[in-house]
């Protein structure tokens, strides 16, 4: 990616047939804007998606701090584009992290909380905590004999129903192969599972599911030899309850080549219950192309489907190695992948970047191909989207914008605004955060039609109580001009 511009561009896309790889004549407008060219004192390189604070800003990481900050791992920016670095705040010897490798999540104390994969007082990671006003470390991995807490986490963290936050090591643990953990917003920090032979080689992070339990992938182990014949196996998907017990459910590469993909991202679980996920090769392309990937769904008792084979096209015009999903509030999958029917960028097989649009059945639609004018201006490798509050997805590319060290950029294919629960359940009295945009005066809250006591806290956040008769279902605020739906139900609980 390089040269971005603040551009706005309309562009016609290409669909494709469900699984078959047969090209389906379909257009589909989106309108992208660059907010935020990297490079220089901004840092370079942003990894992972955004996340949305209680501010309504976006927050991200950045793998290679800028010039003139040397510990500004993390950046706040606004849907309008203004950028702020956020800087380290602590001060005692090791707390900076360094090459953090995904997004942020926002906890329920209005902190995010994310990973480095180095840094720290040990040099294998931490956790990092930002607001803000700046940057805090609330654990350094390796701070047990022989590594047994962890080291080297790679993935985001998951905000459990408890409050506490899951993630995964790509290291350390009882076997040296990775362990999953939970760890309190206070850096209070337990090991739930260490993988090992079977089951190990790199967890790309996990998603609470509504059951209660955890979903995620690991990029080796299981029994699937197809990926290199060997005997270290090709990824798995797995559950993981918050006791700590795992169940491995799918064993990626259990045929030649891998037809259903390997090195998957995380999981999403949909409106539908079923999670969806992507791999980053395999599919249609030879293990030796460095081309391909998939996109799937499996169901939470192991039934796997693969959705899409990536480079379906000739020169892989429909995308290649993609990025992980996510649920738009049209009920369809957006995401970003290589490739795509753009001018070649540098270090690219074929096209500067696609981002899409796909059904839960497979069928997807290109909105946007990066650099259409040559130059990659706003070019590719772009990350997992986050649909912000206003309706409009947000992210990231590695690569591009002016600098040639990536860019932020806003997507807007057309989807009217909604409200989002910081937490996904709760029982009847419990206070619930609701984030949106324009919230000041509103009127109402329901839990799936029942009226709820709230206090508006600001434009952005409401904090309402779930009241006595709510049960599961939507949460809905009503303001001065419009009627806000969650995004997804609210679980009441007993």
């Amino acid at each position: 990616m390089r040269n971005v511009s603040l551009a706005v561009l309309l562009v016609a896309g290409i669909a494709l047939g469900m699984k078959t790889g047969v090209a389906v004549a379909q257009t589909s407008a989106a309108t992208l804007t660059t907010l935020v060219n990297f490079g220089n004192s901004n840092g370079m390189n942003p990894v992972g998606g955004l996340a949305q604070g209680f501010d309504g800003d976006f927050y991200g990481m950045i793998y290679v701090p800028g010039r003139t900050l040397k510990n500004n791992l993390a950046y706040k920016i606004t849907t309008a584009g203004v950028f702020k670095s956020l800087t380290y705040k602590c001060t005692q010897s090791g707390c900076y992290g360094a090459h953090p490798d995904d997004a942020l999540v926002l906890a329920a104390d209005g902190y995010l909380y994310g990973t480095t994969s180095a840094g720290g007082t040990n040099g294998d990671g931490t956790i990092v905590q930002a607001s803000g006003i700046g940057l805090n470390t609330i654990y350094t991995f390796c701070s047990l004999p022989a590594c047994a807490d962890g080291r080297n986490p790679y993935t985001p963290l998951a905000l459990g129903n408890d409050g506490n936050l899951y993630g995964t090591t790509s290291g350390g643990g009882a076997n040296g192969s990775g362990t999953v953990f939970v760890v309190t917003t206070q850096g209070v920090e337990t090991v739930l599972h260490s993988f090992n032979s079977t089951n190990d080689g790199g967890a790309s992070g996990l998603v609470l599911a509504t059951d209660g339990n955890f979903y995620g992938t690991t990029q080796s182990g299981g029994t699937g030899t197809g990926c290199s014949g060997g005997t270290t196996g090709c990824g798995t998907i797995f559950k993981i309850t918050p006791q700590g017990a795992l169940t491995t459910l799918y064993s990626f590469c259990p045929l030649t080549n891998c037809p259903d993909g390997y090195l998957p991202s995380g999981l999403i679980q949909a409106a539908d219950g079923d999670l969806y996920g992507t791999t980053y090769r395999g599919g249609n392309s030879s293990l030796t192309s460095g081309t391909g990937g998939t996109v799937f769904k499996i169901t939470t008792q192991g039934a796997f489907t693969t959705l899409y084979k990536f480079c379906s096209l000739a020169n892989c015009a429909d995308g290649y190695n993609p990025s992980g999903v996510t649920q738009g509030t049209d009920g369809n999958l957006y995401g970003g992948a290589s490739g795509g029917p753009g001018p070649r960028c540098k270090d690219a097989f074929y096209g500067c970047g696609i981002l899409y649009q796909m059904t839960t059945m497979g069928t997807p639609t290109t909105l946007y191909s990066f650099c259409p004018l040559g130059g990659c201006a706003n070019s590719s490798a772009p990350a997992t989207l986050t649909q912000g509050t206003d309706g409009n997805f947000y992210g990231v590319t590695y690569y591009g914008g002016n600098k040639a060290s990536g860019t932020a950029f806003k997507l807007n294919v057309g989807l009217g605004p909604f409200v989002r629960t910081v937490t996904t359940s709760g029982t009847v009295g419990s206070s619930v955060i609701i984030l949106g945009t324009s919230l000041t005066g509103a009127s109402k809250v329901t839990f799936n039609g029942v009226s709820a006591a709230f206090t508006v806290v600001s434009s952005s956040e409401i904090t309402a109580t779930v009241p006595a008769g709510a049960t599961t279902g939507a949460v809905v605020v009503t303001t001065r001009s419009a009627t806000l739906k969650s995004n997804k139900n609210y679980q009441v609980t007993m």
